[in-house]
């Protein structure tokens, strides 16, 4: 399966419903995995990493089998 590509500067939507700013992509120092950073758009503005995989990943359907979006984040349009 290809890797959906994230695009920094964009707002995602997580698919529980909160909003993300991706601010950049950064690779970890030690496994050389890439990251994604991102901001929280609400409450204290505050600044996550996420492995790359993870954040472009799919919801968890055995997990979440009530969620609406396909991906555990989305790009808003």
């Amino acid at each position: 399966m290809a890797q959906r590509e994230i695009l920094t500067g964009r707002y995602y939507r997580h698919f529980k419903g909160k909003r993300y700013l991706v601010t950049g992509i950064a690779t970890h120092s030690e496994t050389r995995e890439k990251m994604v950073v991102y901001q929280a758009q609400y409450g204290e503005f505050a600044l996550f990493v996420r492995p790359y995989e993870m954040f472009a990943g799919p919801v968890d359907r055995e997990k979440y089998p009530e969620a609406v979006q396909n991906y555990r984040f989305e790009l808003e349009e």
